[in-house]
């Protein structure tokens, strides 16, 4: 019996170790970092916190392929006159593995829509809106490391512009925190001489989390050198399994600042709104909400006095009514 006793004390002693270590390495860390987020969305946005009118909206495929008609265009030119929306992106692509674009087959309406948003909303750039997935986080997938496929895919952008678009807006996912590709591909493209922005991924918070084979966080010091490249960088500021809207919106106000520590005074930063619907565990519906997200790139902002700031709203064949009435109440409207 007494052996007994000793050998479950000793397995006692060896379950309490371990457990104060998992409290120790993983449950204190993370409590310490929710409570640094709910603290970065805690007070007042400052009142001059609100639209630059550098705000941005990405636009499904349905512009470009014939399924909208001239009424749809009409009725999207006057939901963007209540706000700061000055840039569309709309989803041109996507693109082929090798970089390539089969124009007539995938936006085949591309042209009457771009003509259509000119006469409908002049002051609206449009830009097309191309990617794809890339190595080595997706296999199939783009290698930007290929010259000949970073040639095809400036071929390809160029391809658009003949099309009547005003900018080309890269969205390759997921780009490695340190991909030299990824610059390349920008610098090639730089030489159409066109409106060039990116969607980015979102800057790591804890700095070794771009360390990580998960491809989710830039590091600054890699953001700071896409942002140097491009004229407009909009951070996918969402589907960051944020349990809580406090969370949610003291982790936007974090990335908020982060990124104007390294952004270019020339270069427009915006901040994703995640104006659509899902819950599972890397997107909590009721917690990432355009509510909180605006209020913490608001917090994030409230100490700058940048202008070349904007919102960017994902994405417009999700955007529900109140979605629009969050992002133009708590950003668009004077104080």
């Amino acid at each position: 019996m007494r052996r007994r006793w000793r050998s479950w004390s000793r397995l006692r002693r060896v379950l309490v170790s371990v457990t104060l270590a998992v409290v120790v390495v993983v449950i204190a860390p993370l409590t310490t970092y929710a409570a640094s987020l709910r603290l970065q969305y805690a007070g007042e946005p400052s009142a001059e916190a609100r639209t630059r009118n550098h705000d941005a909206l990405w636009l499904g495929h349905a512009w470009v392929d014939g399924r909208k008609t001239a009424a749809d265009v009409t009725a999207l030119a006057q939901r963007l006159q209540t706000t700061g929306i000055r840039d569309v992106y709309v989803h041109t692509g996507p693109l082929e593995h090798d970089g390539s674009l089969p124009l007539a087959k995938v936006s085949p309406k591309a042209r009457w829509f771009v003509d259509a948003m000119h006469a409908a909303a002049p002051a609206v750039r449009v830009q097309a809106w191309l990617g794809d997935v890339v190595q080595p986080g997706k296999n199939p997938g783009m290698n930007l490391d290929d010259p000949a496929v970073r040639r095809q895919v400036v071929e390809s952008a160029k391809a658009v512009l003949a099309q009547g678009f005003q900018g080309i807006h890269y969205d390759f996912e997921p780009v490695r925190s340190g991909s030299k590709g990824y610059l390349a591909v920008l610098d090639e493209t730089r030489a159409l001489k066109t409106t060039l922005s990116v969607a980015a991924a979102q800057i790591d918070p804890l700095w070794y989390l771009h360390a990580i084979p998960i491809d989710k966080w830039w590091s600054q010091e890699y953001f700071a050198k896409v942002a140097s490249r491009v004229d407009q960088i909009a951070i996918m500021s969402y589907d960051t399994a944020m349990p809580l809207e406090s969370l949610y919106g003291g982790y936007v106000a974090k990335q908020t600042k982060l990124a104007l520590e390294v952004t270019p005074p020339n270069t427009v930063l915006l901040m994703g709104l995640p104006a659509y619907w899902e819950s599972n565990p890397s997107h909590w519906g009721h917690a990432e909400t355009v509510t909180a997200a605006v209020r913490g790139a608001r917090l994030g902002l409230s100490n700058s006095t940048r202008q070349n700031f904007g919102l960017a709203l994902y994405v417009d064949f999700a955007a529900t009514e109140d979605n629009w009435t969050a992002y133009r109440d708590g950003w668009c409207a004077a104080p």
